[in-house]
């Protein structure tokens, strides 16, 4: 069973790399403060696990001295992987196929694990034993997300999350059980970490990071919803009516001009 929820999981996100990686936000500078102030410096050794297209692997780059994307998805890891030789291909940075309860480290040799819009795909009892496993002492585990959507305009949320719900909903009801991914429900981040025993201190942390969109980044975003592209995979007709309804709608608001959106993030962070 947990073999075939792996497997639905890392599928989910086959075929839309480019799509994912042009329109999600990368991660904030704000990371790297809040991280480094509980690391108590900067991290020598850095493993972003699930870190898809490496939209958060590179914040770390020409920071730490090693940095490691693992991610399972030959189609995310080849976005990032395309992303590095584009840089120059940089000795600091490496990317490998792995799962997070199963990581090639040592034990003890890995100073900041960070899982950005990614635990919640992964098995929380077995990924904190194993990240305790690798981590130093004093190291620190984080996984943060952000809220969907980004915060713009009342109309525009709400048809955002209308869309959102429908593919979701659709994609269930054209999958059986057996075919569908799961996900481990983000609130309850901070309490696994904290009954896991693996670490002296944990909190969630808020902050937010605004930046400049158009009409097709915020579509974009929409569209890169892991839902969203399962039901239309699937062949929901409605869903991918409704995405073309709500690429309009944006269209309409925006009217040709970029506007600032405002993404919130929430961080669930473990102290060893």
């Amino acid at each position: 069973m947990l073999d075939s929820i792996r497997k639905n999981n890392v599928d989910r996100f086959a075929g839309f790399g480019e799509l994912y990686d042009r329109n999600r936000p990368a991660a904030p500078e704000e990371a790297i403060r809040i991280l480094e102030t509980y690391l108590q410096g900067t991290p020598d050794t850095v493993a972003d696990v699930g870190c898809g297209t490496g939209l958060s692997t590179f914040l770390w780059l020409n920071r730490a001295r090693r940095v490691y994307g693992i991610e399972p998805s030959p189609d995310m890891r080849g976005i990032a992987e395309a992303k590095w030789e584009a840089a120059g291909r940089p000795g600091s940075l490496t990317f490998r196929e792995g799962y997070s309860d199963r990581l090639d480290f040592e034990d003890d040799s890995v100073d900041l694990i960070t899982c950005s819009q990614s635990f919640h795909w992964m098995n929380p009892q077995p990924t904190l034993d194993e990240f305790a496993r690798v981590l130093r002492a004093g190291g620190v585990f984080a996984a943060y997300d952000c809220d969907w959507p980004p915060v713009l305009n009342a109309e525009l949320e709400a048809a955002y999350m209308e869309l959102y719900e429908l593919a979701e909903r659709r994609a269930n009801e054209l999958s059986t059980e057996d075919e569908r991914a799961h996900k481990w429900p983000k609130e309850q981040h901070l309490r696994r970490i904290e009954e896991s025993g693996h670490f002296r201190y944990a909190r969630e942390i808020v902050f937010h990071n605004r930046e400049i969109c158009d009409a097709a980044r915020y579509t974009g975003i929409a569209l890169s919803q892991g839902g969203t592209q399962a039901a239309i995979r699937l062949g929901a007709e409605d869903v991918q009516a409704a995405a073309e309804q709500f690429g309009r709608t944006v269209e309409t608001f925006f009217a040709g001009k970029e506007q600032p959106i405002l993404f919130g993030y929430r961080m669930r962070l473990g102290l060893k």
